[in-house]
């Protein structure tokens, strides 16, 4: 059985774990210092979003990051799906789906209007995936501006 437990302060070594893991499939940068400290606000400040552990029976399987942001585009707030990622022994069971799954459940419950999230190109798994339970393939392009220090 897949249960999803919210994120507390002291599963913060475990998760930072796994997303180190995540990070080193398409080899993204990490300080794993400073994002214990990310954690530690982003769990202390729910306006920011909700993260989750997927377990299966009481081993950890992945874990779900949304973050949050308000809309006037959507009518309200609306949530990027950060990170969803499982573990490498765990992948291809069915818990990428039921991750999916509930988090589209959870959607009227945070009374959210639009989930957003992004998707490396080589990645056809995740993609058939997510066109799978519903998301569509978004024809604006992302683009980013980086602060720089």
């Amino acid at each position: 059985m897949t249960t999803f437990k919210p994120l507390e302060i002291a599963d913060i070594e475990i998760i930072t774990q796994m997303m180190q893991d995540f990070h080193a499939i398409d080899n993204y940068p990490m300080d794993i210092e400073v994002t214990k400290t990310l954690f530690q606000e982003f769990i202390s400040n729910e306006p920011l979003g909700k993260s989750w552990l997927i377990y299966s029976e009481n081993e950890i399987v992945g874990y779900i990051i949304l973050t949050f942001i308000f809309s006037f585009e959507y009518g309200g707030k609306i949530a990027f799906v950060e990170e969803l990622f499982i573990k490498e022994t765990a992948r291809e069971k069915g818990f990428g789906k039921e991750a999916i799954q509930f988090i589209q459940q959870e959607v009227p419950k945070l009374s959210l209007k639009l989930l957003y999230l992004e998707v490396e190109p080589h990645n056809e798994k995740a993609q058939k995936l997510y066109l799978a339970h519903d998301f569509e393939i978004h024809n604006r392009k992302l683009m980013k501006y980086k602060v720089t220090k």
